[in-house]
């Protein structure tokens, strides 16, 4: 079905393209089975989210979707315009399992709510890997995601950051949760398809290094670093290392506003 955008329009967002009306007319026997089985926008949207979940993007289509739900695709369309539009409802649906802090109370730490947004963001993106591939695709201003960007700019205020520097801070602190976070899900992802588990894996890897001794000459304090952290639990040790990282963002963001003052 035909994007709402005219011809040679770029598209923007399912959420700048007005409601979509009500399903059209349909034959009798299509529109008696669909009610049947309660099909709605929020099933739809729910199913692709599972799907995604389960299948991966790139498996993701609208035929499978709607194999998923028992009707055919066409019935899917009278519900959303495109798999661009549906992608863009699933992964605003997928932002509102982020818990937003209340950045009116004034007995939190902003830095403790600046760390609480940011680890529900790394959440959902280790969560719902497929995420992190939508994430730059679309404009992301569906009503969830618009309500964790504005108590997230709320936290900041009170931070006392310059306004003019909070849009580079934000970004400095995100961008550091979405790339951790992605690698974080591609490692699982390299792990899942052998069948491994994370530390079988990596023992895999750091026996391959071993037997290279150019390798481990040549890149020797990466390689020690590695393997003083061979007994630690895979899970715990990208725990850590993400509570590290996330501590020194929130604390350089915290001292360029000290050096600021100072100025």
């Amino acid at each position: 079905m035909a994007s709402s955008s005219g011809a040679g329009e770029p598209r923007i967002s399912v959420w700048l393209s007005g409601e979509k009306p009500p399903p059209r007319r349909r034959a009798d026997a299509e529109r008696a089975r669909e009610q049947a089985g309660g099909l709605d926008r929020e099933k739809i949207v729910a199913t692709s989210v599972r799907l995604l979940d389960a299948e991966g993007l790139a498996k993701f289509s609208m035929r499978r979707l709607a194999a998923e739900l028992g009707v055919t695709a066409m019935s899917v369309y009278w519900y959303v315009d495109n798999k661009d539009d549906l992608l863009e409802l699933a992964l605003d649906q997928v932002s509102g399992e982020m818990p937003l802090p209340d950045p009116a109370d004034e007995g939190e730490d902003w830095r403790d709510q600046l760390r609480q947004l940011a680890i529900g963001y790394h959440r959902v993106l280790v969560r719902h890997e497929w995420v992190s591939s939508l994430m730059g695709r679309y404009l992301n201003i569906g009503p969830h995601s618009m309500r964790f960007s504005n108590t997230t700019l709320a936290v900041m205020r009170r931070s006392g950051v310059p306004p003019h520097r909070i849009a580079g801070a934000m970004g400095a602190l995100f961008q550091f949760v979405y790339g951790f976070a992605t690698v974080e899900a591609l490692y699982r992802e390299r792990c899942r398809v052998p069948g491994m588990d994370h530390n079988t894996y990596l023992r895999r890897v750091m026996d391959a290094v071993a037997h290279d001794q150019q390798f481990v000459t040549e890149y020797a304090e990466s390689v020690e670093l590695t393997r003083a952290r061979m007994d630690e639990s895979f899970d715990q040790m990208w725990k850590d290392d993400f509570e590290v990282g996330l501590d020194t963002v929130i604390a350089g963001i915290e001292v360029m506003r000290d050096r600021l003052r100072e100025e």
